[in-house]
């Protein structure tokens, strides 16, 4: 990012894009309102922004680097893989906002070709990990079932995904998700434990 106050603005209208997105989606994103939200002629937003395709990859990067806060930090693979979970269910439950937008950015990424690649790119450092940590896992044979660590991670995130459209499973879901590959009985014990 930009420092200083060309940093400071770019930040205020990629924050201001994303509520705008957020609230209305795709199709409530004007550039010469987030301009308005900021409080600066349209005409300005061009400065920090050349196109509104560069305004949504930066809405992409703003969204998924709040994800980065949920990633693993356990040594032990299905401590990692718990506590991931956990803080997902978390951010489910804490910021709705940023699904909602993650699910218009991966909806217009259907038909967007930059769109869909700026989001593969923002995911893929989530995926490298979600995959270490499952390979690690396997590798240790820690988890209930055999996993292939890609094809689970993808199923990692699918369940994200499709939770965000239901929130009000998230819980469990993730529990599911949680005793199919770490198993229900050892991990709601070790849970109870701490």
């Amino acid at each position: 990012m930009v420092g200083g106050v060309q940093g400071e603005r770019r930040d205020q209208l990629v924050a201001a894009a994303f509520r705008r997105v957020a609230e209305m989606g795709f199709e409530g994103l004007r550039l010469r309102q987030v301009a308005e939200d900021v409080g600066i002629d349209h005409s300005t937003l061009h400065h920090h922004f050349a196109t509104k395709q560069d305004l949504v990859g930066a809405v992409a990067e703003y969204t998924t680097r709040h994800f980065w806060a949920a990633a693993p930090q356990s040594a032990e693979p299905a401590a990692a893989l718990r506590e991931h979970l956990a803080a997902l269910r978390r951010m489910i439950e804490d910021r709705p906002d940023l699904l909602v937008v993650t699910a218009e950015l991966d909806l217009r990424g259907r038909r967007d070709p930059a769109v869909a690649a700026a989001m593969e790119h923002h995911e893929a450092g989530w995926r490298e990990v979600l995959t270490g940590v499952l390979a690690a896992g396997a590798a240790q044979g820690v988890w209930a079932t055999p996993v292939e660590p890609v094809v689970a991670t993808e199923l990692v995130i699918a369940t994200v995904k499709g939770v965000r459209l239901t929130p009000r499973v998230a819980a469990q879901a993730f529990e599911q998700l949680e005793a199919l590959l770490i198993g229900g009985a050892s991990g709601n014990a070790e849970r109870e434990r701490q």
